[in-house]
This record gives structure tokens, C-alpha cells and sequence, in this order.
């Protein structure tokens, strides 16, 4: 196998560990391996591939796709580093409206798997950062919502000061709001 996975204190998010090959000509990797991903429990199939570029401070996040088009994400930096965010979205959940972070970059090479269920977010935290990842649904923007990056109820410490915003992050629903109504529910 070439990776090894670790749980993170969400259930059902994991940091993946891929294994490394370098020599004199630089390195090899396998960013998805479908028979290592089983085996290591990781199951889904990958519809679309997605490629962000930003500048230090930017602030994606924290978004998800409701029920109708439920999305999980495979992500990992190849340039730079981020601050990669997971919120739990799960009714019933232990952990409902926790959060858990890794640092992602090209360095560690580290990749984190966030299945449905879950809102997303990053922050860059070196100059310019890009951010691939995998998808297990399409993006969908009849689907689609934000958690605001700065709920006091899921209170992410965000290590970059001021944030650079899109409109859209801006306009995040609270997180007492989504509470209010749930759209997915915690399956164990």
C-alpha cells in the first residue's frame, strides 16, 4: 500500500498520508490509488477535478452541498501551504458543529479526505497557494452553501488575520441557523 491514514477527532475525516519516492530526479507519488483507498476504507468514486489558485489571506470557505448534490473532497496543496478546515454538519453527530484543521502543502505532501456531511474551508498561509482536489459529485450551485468562516459557535481560529473574501463568504449563514433546520444526519 502506499499511503497510511490517520483519523482526525471527526468521524469520517481523515488525513492521508501518501508514500513518497524521491530521488536525484526530485519525487513520485500516487495522489489516488482507487485498490489503496479501499483498502485503507476510503470508498467513492471521483466525478471532477478542481484547481484554485489564491494569494496569502484568502479565505475559501466553509462550503458544502446539501442533500440534493452531496459532495466529499479529497484535497491537497501543490504549492505552498493552507490551513485546511472541516466542519461537522451532521445532525446526531458527537461532534455536530465541531471542527478539526491540518496544515496541507507541497512540502508535507499531506491530503485530507472530507466525505459528505461536512462543510470545507482553506486559508492561505504562504504567498500563493494552489489547491487541487478530487470530488464525489459535481459542483451543483442550486446545491450549494456557507457556513459563515467565522461562526462563534464553531469558532475556527484562522491563523491569518483580516481574510481576503468573496462575496459569497461573506454572506455565510450561522451556524445556529443551519442547526435550526439540518440537511444531513449522522448514520452510524
Amino acid at each position: 500500500m502506499h499511503l497510511s491514514v490517520t483519523a482526525t477527532r471527526l468521524d469520517g475525516v481523515v488525513l492521508i498520508h501518501p508514500r513518497v519516492f524521491p530521488d536525484a530526479r526530485g519525487f513520485f507519488l500516487e495522489t489516488w490509488n482507487a485498490r489503496d483507498f479501499a483498502a485503507a476504507g476510503l470508498r467513492g468514486t471521483f466525478v471532477q477535478d478542481s484547481h484554485s489558485r489564491s494569494t496569502r489571506g484568502v479565505l475559501r470557505g466553509l462550503h458544502y452541498q446539501d442533500s440534493s448534490a452531496p459532495l466529499g473532497k479529497l484535497v491537497r496543496c501543490t504549492v505552498g501551504s493552507i490551513f485546511d478546515v472541516a466542519v461537522d454538519l451532521r445532525a446526531g453527530s458527537p461532534t455536530f458543529g465541531g471542527w478539526t484543521a491540518a496544515e496541507l502543502s507541497a512540502d508535507n505532501k499531506l491530503q485530507i479526505y472530507i466525505p459528505p456531511g461536512f462543510a470545507h474551508g482553506f486559508q492561505a498561509i504562504s504567498e500563493i497557494v494552489e489547491v487541487q482536489y478530487k470530488q464525489t459529485g459535481y459542483y451543483t450551485p442550486a446545491a450549494e452553501g456557507t457556513i459563515a468562516w467565522n461562526d462563534p459557535d464553531v469558532g475556527v481560529a484562522w491563523p491569518v488575520a483580516d481574510p481576503i473574501l468573496s462575496g459569497r463568504d461573506q454572506q455565510g449563514t450561522s451556524f445556529k441557523d443551519y442547526a435550526q433546520q439540518p440537511i444531513f444526519e449522522y448514520a452510524r
